[in-house]
């Protein structure tokens, strides 16, 4: 059960962007966001170790985890952020969200050795569950113009969820997340060296960035990490997709707003996909 709360952990870090940070990053470049996300989320992350560890020495994989993990931390970021410079929020959002959808689905593969048409299905569900609260008072419009951004977001949903099997799949003495996140940290800033010169950030947007690289990125990564390493992949799969409307009511909550009812049914539909995905898998047990 531990490992859900982990992943109810992350869920949760990744949920408290929108309310956290406003349009506090819409003033930063795809370049100077990685860059100062990452710096502030590997920062984050050693010191945790240090404090953890009592030890001020970094433990790196081999370079086949090593690349997974420029894969699934670097890459999958990069490529979100570029993604969403390159089409309509909501609809970017929807594709990339697909992530939550392909975990499901590969995780059925390693699990039943096959892909289970029920799951499969319930797998739709959740994602379709996460659409109406992504879409949720916005007129949708999938322009063959931005297919560039929609693509992007697609490729998204592929990186994320093989790197997240991926973790659950390796097993090492120390955990190699904050490795992973100095990478990113490191080519971020080599990114931003490249593309120089920056202007100087507004306090808002750097504190913004330090919110998204301390939460919604180290915190979550540590969480993340914690539950592919023991959780049923299946069941997480299931539970990320409440990340669009938990971070809906969190924006509610906070600034006393109304929830419509088109958020109100999209999460039953994912916690509906979620309690039939469950039956599903203890008739295989």
């Amino acid at each position: 059960m531990k490992y859900y709360f982990y992943a109810m952990g992350a869920i949760l870090c990744w949920a408290s962007l929108p309310v956290a940070t406003g349009s506090g990053l819409s003033e930063l470049t795809t370049e100077e966001l990685m860059f100062y996300s990452f710096i502030s989320a590997a920062l984050f992350l050693y010191l945790q170790d240090v404090v953890k560890n009592k030890s001020a020495r970094v433990e790196f994989p081999g370079w086949k985890i090593s690349l997974m993990g420029v894969w699934g931390i670097f890459l999958y970021h990069y490529i979100y952020y570029i993604a969403l410079d390159n089409a309509p929020l909501a609809e970017g959002a929807i594709l990339a969200t697909t992530w939550s959808f392909w975990i499901v689905v590969f995780s059925s593969l390693f699990v039943f050795k096959r892909l289970k048409f029920s799951i499969f299905l319930t797998a739709l569900l959740g994602l379709f569950g996460a659409a109406l609260v992504i879409a949720a008072g916005k007129d949708l419009s999938f322009d063959l113009g931005y297919m560039k951004g929609y693509l992007l977001a697609l490729l998204c949903g592929l990186i994320w969820s093989s790197f997240s099997v991926g973790l659950s799949r390796i097993r090492l003495k120390e955990e190699p997340m904050t490795a992973f996140t100095l990478y990113a940290a490191g080519l971020s800033a080599g990114l931003f060296l490249v593309t120089m010169p920056h202007e100087i950030p507004s306090v808002t947007a750097l504190l913004s960035a330090l919110y998204l690289g301390c939460v919604p990125l180290g915190l979550s990564f540590f969480l993340w990490n914690r539950a592919m390493s023991g959780g049923n992949l299946v069941i997480i799969g299931f539970l990320s997709y409440l990340t669009p409307p938990l971070a809906v009511l969190l924006v509610a909550i906070i600034h006393k707003e109304p929830v419509s009812g088109q958020v109100i049914l999209g999460m039953f539909v994912i916690l509906a996909a979620a309690l039939v995905g469950r039956a599903f898998l203890k008739q295989e047990e």
